[in-house]
């Protein structure tokens, strides 16, 4: 469903992408790991069509999205949901306003037939009688879980998870890792996460990609991923300070 191909992408000359190849299977789990300020999320941003590569080609069924106008790209992002890592809620509407921001600006349906949609889609994530309530008044991981039935209310072909477990505890993570997982084998989308949370990644990957200094280095089922040579992935992995990985930063947008 989604493949990059030779993509570069510099900021103020900081090269970030440096020929980045990766296909992404369809109905499957794929988490792109790899440390912060690696690129991960500029990663992200080329497959939504949020960033355009300064050269290479991002393809979505087979149709490159760099060469879209914009009313093609968006009808193209109605296939996409995303998970914020902050959850990006609307401070100002409540969560069922939240939920529905979606459906209100993308499709002609009635009130009655949005209520109902984003009824359903509050359970699916485990949240009920929360719709009145505000963003302000939720824990961390209930937020998540709003960001996510957000993201799902157009049921998406592709969800997108931006760092999902960042700034949680380890029992809240492992609930979002759970839903993730639960959320896939629901709809049978195509989920792709950005993380370097290693627990998290091995929990719930079909495949793997790794990340550094601009390429794709590593990439497969998590087994083959694990047992890989290639030091920097080990070095990650391990969590070492020591080895390939310099402490320095490319920039992360």
């Amino acid at each position: 469903m989604i493949r990059l191909v030779d993509v570069h992408k510099s900021f103020n000359g900081q090269k970030v992408l440096d020929g980045l190849d990766l296909e992404i299977e369809t109905g499957k789990i794929t988490v792109i790991i790899g440390r912060s300020g690696g690129g991960k999320s500029v990663l992200l941003k080329h497959i939504i069509g949020l960033i355009r590569p300064d050269r290479g080609e991002v393809l979505v069924d087979g149709v490159d999205i760099t060469r879209l106008n914009d009313r093609r790209l968006n009808d193209i992002r109605k296939n996409f949901g995303m998970l914020f890592q902050d959850a990006a809620l609307f401070d100002s509407m409540t969560v069922g306003e939240n939920v529905a921001f979606p459906l209100n600006e993308h499709t002609r349906l009635k009130r009655r037939q949005i209520d109902e949609i984003v009824r359903q889609k509050l359970v699916q994530v485990g949240l009920r009688d929360v719709a009145h309530k505000m963003p302000s008044e939720l824990s961390g991981g209930m937020r998540k879980r709003v960001g996510l039935a957000r993201a799902m209310a157009l049921d998406p072909k592709v969800i997108l998870f931006d760092e999902p477990t960042t700034g949680l505890d380890p029992i809240t993570a492992d609930a979002i890792d759970r839903l993730i997982v639960d959320t896939q084998k629901h709809t049978k989308a195509t989920c792709v996460a950005i993380s370097h949370d290693i627990e998290s990644t091995f929990k719930i990957a079909d495949a793997v990609a790794m990340i550094y200094h601009g390429k794709i280095i590593v990439s497969g089922t998590p087994d083959a991923v694990k047992a890989s040579e290639v030091p920097a992935l080990q070095q990650f992995i391990q969590r070492k300070a020591e080895g390939p990985i310099m402490n320095h930063h490319v920039l992360d947008m």
